[in-house]
């Protein structure tokens, strides 16, 4: 067949109408495949803020809720408790929190939105261990000096109540505290604080 018998036209209709198809059989190939990308919902859903409700929280308690796999506590912490935090500072690592992990509005003597209310993840520093909350005062094992917090039995690392080390523990730093906010006094919802803290 010469090259004047080809029927341009046609050629290009045909070339259009393949690339077409071709192009609608790579969306219905890659479609699924970049859904594939997207992580489950049980995913989703163990990654997700949660609400822990605080209206029943008694003074001196602890609430421990569960986000992302890990302990979040929240402590009612005492008036006693609060006026007992400054007179730690020089026993202490870090007690301005200048090397620890906690969002700007929590970076204050407290660590706290709320002096009242201590929101932190529970596990040590050191090595990933859960400590205990132990609010009692000058207890014979943790010394005449210890004014409540919390104590890590895997290596003895010790925490005041607001999460801050003690000097000459393993622990190299302090509790980290969690992204939240306040929904309501009775609710806080921790991993999520919408921008900033209410």
């Amino acid at each position: 067949m010469s090259a004047q018998g080809v029927d341009k036209k046609r050629r290009r209709v045909l070339v259009a109408a393949t690339s077409v198809v071709g192009a609608v059989g790579v969306g219905y190939v890659a479609v699924p495949f970049i859904a594939s990308l997207n992580p489950s919902a049980k995913a989703r859903a163990a990654g997700a803020p949660v609400n822990a409700d605080i209206d029943k929280l008694e003074a001196g308690a602890i609430l421990r809720v569960k986000w992302r796999g890990k302990p979040v506590w929240v402590v009612n912490r005492t008036e006693k408790m609060l006026a007992a935090l400054p007179e730690l500072d020089p026993l202490l690592e870090d007690p301005n929190s200048d090397s620890s992990d906690q969002p700007p509005y929590c970076k204050n003597p407290t660590r706290s939105i709320k002096p009242q209310y201590f929101v932190a993840v529970g596990i040590c520093t050191h090595l990933g261990c859960s400590p205990t909350y132990r609010p009692e005062l000058a207890p014979s094992d943790l010394g005449p000096e210890w004014k409540g917090g919390f104590f890590c039995p895997c290596h003895g690392s010790l925490y005041d109540l607001a999460g801050r080390v003690y000097k000459g523990v393993p622990a190299p730093l302090n509790l980290v505290i969690p992204k939240h906010t306040y929904l309501s006094d009775a609710n806080i919802l921790i991993g999520e604080d919408k921008g900033a803290a209410r």
